[in-house]
């Protein structure tokens, strides 16, 4: 795949690190563990969202935006991550925020909406949920377009298959370290939320003949809905990189029994998940996704799914700022 005929900006330098989880490993007493540290990617405290800018911020770029638009749940990292990137590129951005947890947004939070203001957003839009964001979106942009400017809109995630282009890349670069590590990996797992990630990466492992499994696990919906809308995708970015034969709907095997009551919403699991990655790796992950994601890739291992012996990547979507949110739920009961 040739992934440079595509406009991209460059937001981080270099790769970002494979490390072996040794104290993790030990202490679950299952496979062999490595996380992909996507939470080191550049931008402001970075995270996956960084990767999907590279390429769709350099669209807008090449289209003349002067401003971008996108849409994220009050403690949004896509929204933080666009919106520094914005601020790079010396762009306007506007936000359209989805209360997915009632009364969830406050104005004067921590964690990523407090960068919201630190970064300058331009403006904030506030709806409940069930609102059609799409159009919401589209409202902000006529209107700049009335005063003479040019707005870009970015769906949620930016996770569209201009925005998988960044995950394709991601998996490239993971069997180049793997290839110089003499690392044999027998899975990847990954958070499931809107998709980009988990459709990127499974369009550049089968685009290689890697032949790795790819497990998600869902921050919010449902197994069989997610698996069809990120095959889906999948397929709009195979196309659009003139991969033959498409993506192989296997790639697409999701575990929805972590998101507990909702989206955003703690669990007990994903509370132990960040305990474990602090207190063992001195690794933060975030309450919403990488938290979950974790909890499930635990669990998993603690019912056998994945055997001792084998080798199991994690990859770290980032995130951490949302945890100055959560820190009550996050430090009650701390355990080793």
């Amino acid at each position: 795949m040739h992934l440079a005929r595509f406009p991209r900006r460059q937001y981080t330098h270099g790769y970002t690190p494979i490390e072996p989880l040794p104290n993790l490993t030990k202490h679950l007493g299952g496979p062999n563990l490595f996380v992909k540290r996507d939470d080191l990617l550049g931008l402001a405290a970075g995270g996956n969202k960084t990767r999907k800018l590279e390429f769709l911020v350099a669209d807008a770029l090449e289209k003349g935006a002067d401003t971008l638009i996108t849409v994220g749940a009050p403690q949004s990292n896509h929204c933080r991550l666009t919106l520094a990137a914005a601020v790079k590129e010396g762009l306007k951005c506007q936000l359209v925020l989805e209360e997915r947890v009632p009364d969830s947004y406050d104005e004067n939070a921590s964690g990523n909406n407090m960068l919201f203001r630190l970064l300058g957003v331009e403006k904030i839009k506030v709806f409940k949920t069930g609102i059609d964001l799409q159009a919401e979106m589209q409202s902000l942009a006529d209107d700049l377009a009335k005063v003479g400017r040019k707005a870009y809109i970015i769906p949620g995630g930016g996770s569209n298959k201009i925005g998988c282009l960044g995950y394709t890349g991601c998996a490239e670069e993971i069997l180049a370290q793997c290839n110089q590590m003499q690392l044999k990996l027998d899975h990847i797992v990954c958070s499931s939320g809107s998709g980009g990630t988990h459709a990127g990466l499974a369009v550049g492992l089968s685009g290689n003949n890697a032949n790795i499994p790819l497990t998600g696990i869902s921050t919010r919906g449902a197994k069989i809905a997610l698996e069809e809308k990120y095959h889906g995708l999948a397929s709009e970015t195979a196309e659009m990189l003139g991969i033959r034969g498409g993506i192989p709907r296997e790639m697409f095997n999701i575990f929805d029994g972590y998101v507990g009551d909702g989206y955003s919403l703690p669990t007990d699991g994903m509370i132990e998940a960040v305990q474990l990655f602090a207190r063992h790796e001195g690794i933060l992950l975030d309450p919403v996704y990488t938290g979950k994601t974790a909890a499930g890739l635990i669990d998993l291992i603690r019912k056998n799914h994945f055997k001792q012996g084998e080798n199991v990547l994690f990859v770290h979507t980032g995130g951490s700022p949302a945890l100055f949110a959560y820190q009550e739920t996050i430090l009650s009961n701390v355990t080793g």
